[in-house]
C-alpha cells in the first residue's frame, strides 16, 4: 500500500465532517473535483469503500466508520505538526491572527496595526473581535490580548500592563443633566451597562451604593454598544481610562470613585513563540498596550 499522503486523510475527514464533497470543500478552500480525486485515491490505497454516495451527500460506510476516529486522530496530528513548523519559521512576513475583546479590538487595535504596518510591510493581520478565551491551542489565533491570566499548560503568557477604569459620560448628557460630586448621586442619574452580567450592580452595592437594573436606562452586553451608548449621552457608564481621555466628546466623572483595575495579558501557544514574525507582533503589542494604559493614546504619535 506504501504511504499514504495526509492530504488525502485531511480530505477524508473534512467530507465525513460534513457530508457533502462542496462543504467540505468550502471548508478547505478546495475544489470539488480535487476532493472527489482525494477520496478516491484513498479509498484505493486502502482497497476499501469508504462512503456512499447518494442524494443525501456523502455517508460512511462500515468500513469508512471504523477509519474515521483514527483518520481524525492523524488530522489532528498533522495540524499539531504545523504548528510546531510554523514556529522555525524565520521570515518577517506572513499573516499573523489576534484575538481581543471588542473594546480593543474595534478602539485600540486598529490604529496600532497600521503603525506595524508602516514598520512592517510584510506582515498582515487578521483580528478576531471576542471577549471568549480564544482556542490558541488549535490555532484560532496566534496571539491573545486577554483580561485574565491564562491558565492551559500548552501556553505562554505574560503580564503587558492595568489598564485603568473610570466613570465618565457625553459632555452632552453632563450639561443637561450635571455632574455628579459624589457617588450616591449617581443614583440621580441614567446608567449605562450590562444587560445579562450584574457585575456592576454587585460592585456598586460593594461600594454603598445601592443601584438597581431600573437604574442603568441603557443596557447591553456588547461593550462596543455601550461604549457608543455612553458616547451619545445616554447616561454615565464605565471605560477604559486612556480611551475616554483621546475621546473629545466624553467626560471624566468621580475620580475618586474605586474602580478595579484592568489586567492586560498577551498569550501565545509555546510551538509558535520561536516564530519571528509572531514574536516581532508581540514585542510590538507589548510596548504599544503599555503606551495606550499609561495615557498615550492608541492614535497618537510616536
Amino acid at each position: 500500500m506504501g504511504e499514504i499522503d495526509w492530504n488525502l486523510i485531511k480530505s477524508f475527514v473534512t467530507v465525513a465532517e460534513t457530508g457533502s464533497l462542496s462543504a467540505a470543500a468550502r471548508k478547505l478552500s478546495a475544489s470539488q473535483p480535487t476532493l472527489g480525486r482525494h477520496i478516491g485515491e484513498l479509498e484505493q490505497a486502502l482497497g476499501v469503500t469508504l462512503f456512499r454516495r447518494g442524494r443525501r451527500g456523502y455517508e460512511l460506510t462500515e468500513a469508512g466508520a471504523a477509519l474515521f476516529e483514527r483518520g481524525k486522530a492523524v488530522s489532528e496530528q498533522a495540524s499539531a505538526f504545523s504548528l510546531l513548523a510554523l514556529g522555525s519559521v524565520e521570515a518577517i512576513e506572513g499573516t499573523v491572527r489576534i484575538a481581543a475583546s471588542e473594546v480593543v479590538a474595534a478602539h485600540v487595535l486598529p490604529a496600532m496595526m497600521a503603525r506595524l504596518g508602516i514598520e512592517e510591510p510584510g506582515i498582515e493581520v487578521e483580528i478576531v473581535a471576542s471577549n471568549q478565551v480564544e482556542n490558541l491551542l488549535r490555532r484560532d489565533a496566534d496571539i491573545a490580548i486577554r483580561m485574565v491570566e491564562p491558565a492551559q499548560n500548552e501556553l505562554v503568557a505574560r503580564k503587558v500592563c492595568d489598564i485603568a477604569l473610570c466613570a465618565c459620560a457625553a459632555k452632552s448628557y453632563l450639561d443637561r443633566r450635571g455632574r455628579p460630586l459624589e457617588a450616591a448621586e449617581l443614583l440621580g442619574h441614567a446608567l449605562v451597562g450590562f444587560d445579562r452580567s450584574d457585575d456592576i450592580i454587585r460592585a456598586f452595592g460593594q461600594h454603598g451604593i445601592p443601584v438597581t437594573r431600573s437604574n442603568f436606562r441603557f443596557r447591553a452586553d456588547n461593550q462596543i454598544v455601550l461604549w457608543e451608548a455612553v458616547r451619545a449621552g445616554n447616561g454615565i457608564g464605565l471605560g477604559q481610562e486612556p480611551l475616554a481621555d483621546r475621546d473629545p466628546l466624553i467626560e471624566k466623572v468621580l475620580p475618586g470613585l474605586p474602580l478595579p483595575m484592568l489586567p492586560v495579558w498577551l498569550a501565545m501557544h509555546r510551538d509558535v513563540r520561536t516564530s519571528v514574525r509572531i514574536r516581532r507582533v508581540t514585542d510590538f503589542l507589548h510596548e504599544e498596550l503599555k503606551r495606550y494604559s499609561a495615557g498615550a493614546g492608541a492614535n497618537s504619535a510616536r
